[in-house]
Parts: C-alpha cells; sequence; structure tokens
C-alpha cells in the first residue's frame, strides 16, 4: 500500500512512511514533528479507508490517501475515474427524483386511491406532554394528478380540528405516501 501526500500544491506519492516523511521535511514551511512517523504508520497499517489529516501548523493540514497506485499518474487517472463515477452516480439519483417528480405531476383526471402516514402529535392525558405516532390516512379522492391528491389530502388532514397543527407529514416524494389511479369512473359510482 502507498501513499498520496498532499500539502497545497505539493504533491507525492509515497511508497513507504519513511519515503513520505522525507517528502515532508523538504517541504519547509512544515516542521515534522517527532510522533509524525508513528501517527503515518498507524494510519497505514488500520483498516480505515479515509483520508488522513495531520496538523503541521495552526490551520494547515497535509493530507494522506492509501492507495494501490504505483505512480503518482496512475493515483491521479484513477481518482478522475472515481470522481467520474461519483458524478454519474449523482446524476442518476436527480434523473430517478426528476422521474418520481414527473410520475406525481402526471395529468390524469378522475379518482385516485391514496393514503399516507403521518406523525400526528397526540397529548397524553395523565402528564399533558405530547408524542408523535405514526398514523395512517388511506382516501379515495377525485384529483388532476397524485400531487393535487397529496396537496388535498394535506390540506384536509390540516383542516381538522382533532388534527394538532404540530402533526408531520412526509414528503409526497417519500414512501410514506402511496397513490394509485383508479380512472375516470368511480366504482361506487357505477
Amino acid at each position: 500500500m502507498n501513499l498520496y501526500v498532499r500539502y497545497f500544491d505539493h504533491e507525492y506519492l509515497a511508497k513507504s512512511v519513511e519515503d513520505a516523511l522525507a517528502f515532508l521535511q523538504s517541504i519547509q514551511e512544515i516542521k515534522v514533528e517527532s510522533n509524525a512517523a508513528s501517527r503515518i504508520t498507524t494510519f497505514l497499517n488500520s483498516s480505515n479507508l479515509y483520508p488522513f489529516r495531520m496538523k503541521v501548523s495552526y490551520s494547515n493540514y497535509v493530507l494522506f490517501l492509501k492507495t494501490e497506485a504505483e505512480t503518482l499518474e496512475q493515483f491521479k487517472e484513477e481518482e478522475a475515474m472515481r470522481k467520474e463515477q461519483k458524478l454519474e452516480h449523482v446524476s442518476s439519483m436527480a434523473e430517478r427524483k426528476k422521474s418520481i417528480l414527473d410520475a406525481l405531476n402526471e395529468e390524469k383526471i378522475g379518482w385516485w386511491e391514496a393514503g399516507l402516514t403521518f406523525k400526528r402529535v397526540l397529548t397524553i392525558p395523565e402528564t399533558g406532554k405530547c408524542k408523535y405516532v405514526d398514523t395512517p390516512f388511506r382516501v379515495r379522492l377525485k384529483a388532476f394528478s397524485a400531487m393535487d391528491a397529496y396537496n388535498r389530502i394535506i390540506d384536509h388532514l390540516k383542516s381538522r380540528p382533532e388534527i394538532d397543527p404540530r402533526s408531520q407529514f412526509p414528503s409526497a416524494k417519500s414512501d410514506k405516501f402511496e397513490y394509485q389511479f383508479i380512472g375516470e369512473e368511480n366504482e361506487a359510482e357505477a
């Protein structure tokens, strides 16, 4: 296992702890403490995969990363690929959120079966204290879209006198809100 070492614009790929210390000692702004070798060795031998920051002055740190790379160029290529994969993951998450919003806002005028589970505030009569209780609410209603159904449910619950205004309602995008389009005709009316 090698170490990528960076201090501001100074960077180096060290093959050993001694190699890393020699690099640090070559930077004039850094005063290497006597316990630096043991701290770097502890990091290198640990199972920790996160970066290690070693303080070298009042507000400056040296960054250490474990790597299998044999050269600095190879390390930079691997980092670039990892960042690219992370960006792809973030963009796929954004697309998934967008598709959820698209499904919620898709206009389908008719009857919807919808429900949510919200955190209802209930007062304990003996103590006068409050507690949150998961409370399911299911309904069949006429709406323009799933989002319209969600908004109507929230408005209805907030207008009910027995529902404490401190109750917490889930987001329409959460798994606590479920909906299904039934159709233009209500089966109860047919």
